[in-house]
């Protein structure tokens, strides 16, 4: 019988347990993924570890965001994690909370039952704590060519479009692929993109390559398509909706994949 074990340095083990929250009336404990590349010896880093962070939520914002502010400010200053905005908008924090991919900074602790588990997004590979790796994903966004190619002279003023056109970018609802925020939630939810990541655009990707095909500004539709037309980079999509379950903007990424698979068909 085969037998199978995880790789060297991958077994999850059990961290230190703080308790900060003495004698608070609200307190609610955080089991913080982390991991150190620079720990260990002989070059190879420790396992990963996860810690658990008891606090006052008397003590810190609604938010899982905050509640990992105040342990980074208050307990300990060595945990790393992305944030900007802290209003759902750049995509920073994006990380996998209580089993699902979401933003910290949209997610209420309240919603969560028992105690907070948090680690970084799935299926990346992890820079430091909470950080995943993103120059995969980076590299693939900047294959599409995310920006207005024309060939067409350029107008005196701004190109226009109508308000139907728009509506194709931004949705009427407001969620439309215009409205991705490239965090990422949906493309490492994708068990595709999970085996196949090094050829398969993702979800995310093929969002924003749906946003520039679909404006009626843009004059490179037949390119994209084109850059598109593989049996990995499009085709790995087996539309099982875990992008579109995954999305903390209430994106539809398979729908915009679908598009694209019936512009392929309607042109040939």
């Amino acid at each position: 019988m085969a037998k199978f074990t995880l790789p060297r340095n991958s077994k999850i083990k059990a961290g230190k347990k703080v308790d900060s929250a003495n004698d608070a009336k609200r307190k609610k404990t955080f089991k913080v993924y982390r991991f150190d590349p620079e720990s260990g010896e002989d070059g190879q880093p420790d396992n990963p570890q996860m810690d658990e962070f008891t606090i006052d939520l008397d003590k810190c914002g609604p938010m899982v965001l905050d509640a990992l502010i105040h342990i980074k400010d208050q307990v300990d200053s060595t945990l790393t994690f992305r944030r900007s905005c802290r209003e759902g908008i750049c995509g920073s924090c994006a990380m996998n909370i209580d089993g699902r991919n979401t933003l910290a900074c949209l997610k209420p602790i309240d919603e969560v039952s028992g105690d907070v588990k948090v680690t970084p997004l799935p299926h990346m590979p992890v820079v430091k704590d909470l950080v995943p790796d993103l120059n995969h994903v980076y590299a693939q966004y900047q294959a599409i060519e995310p920006w207005m190619k024309t060939d067409s002279p350029a107008p005196t003023k701004e190109r226009l479009q109508s308000a139907e056109d728009a509506n194709l970018l931004n949705g009427e609802d407001g969620h439309g692929p215009a409205g991705c925020i490239l965090c990422f939630c949906c493309s490492t939810s994708c068990p595709s993109y999970w085996w196949n990541g090094d050829r398969f655009m993702g979800p995310a990707i093929l969002l924003q390559a749906y946003r520039w095909i679909a404006d009626s500004r843009d004059e490179a539709t037949g390119e994209r398509l084109d850059q598109l037309e593989d049996p990995f980079r499009l085709y790995r999509c087996h539309t099982i909706m875990n992008c579109t379950n995954a999305c903390p903007k209430g994106l539809n990424p398979a729908k915009a994949i679908a598009e694209i698979k019936k512009l392929m068909v309607a042109r040939h």
